[in-house]
């Protein structure tokens, strides 16, 4: 499983560098590995990038901007899904990632699998 993180180096906005740095940072605290593909000095990361977005993700002008968000090939969302999830302490699940052990979200899937298997017993 790799992450990847569609960036532009050179970007002439301060959002869009501020979005950067913020999934970037949080990725990094929360020590998730991905990978940083460059899209303004790599046309072949912006051509995937820009065809791997799903049309219903796209603005109006059909082009996505940085950073955008994969989890190998499968497309996991943008800087406001992005936010979303990291205020829903959903982030694993939003990058298709089990979530680490010891963390919360671990221990409720643990504690959710248990339950299922005493159900199961009990039938």
């Amino acid at each position: 499983m790799v992450i990847k993180v569609f960036l532009a180096s050179s970007s002439g906005s301060t959002a869009i560098k501020k979005k950067q740095q913020d999934v970037v940072g949080f990725l990094d605290a929360l020590k998730v590995e991905y990978d940083q593909l460059d899209i303004a000095c790599n046309e072949e990361n912006r051509m995937w990038m820009r065809q791997n977005v799903p049309n219903e993700k796209k603005p109006a002008n059909g082009i996505p901007l940085p950073p955008q968000i994969f989890n190998n090939d499968s497309y996991c969302g943008d800087y406001d899904t992005f936010f979303d999830a990291k205020e829903d302490n959903s982030v694993f699940a939003f990058l298709g990632l089990p979530p680490p052990p010891g963390s919360k979200q671990a221990q409720a899937a643990e504690e959710e699998e248990e339950e299922e298997e005493q159900e199961e017993e009990a039938e």
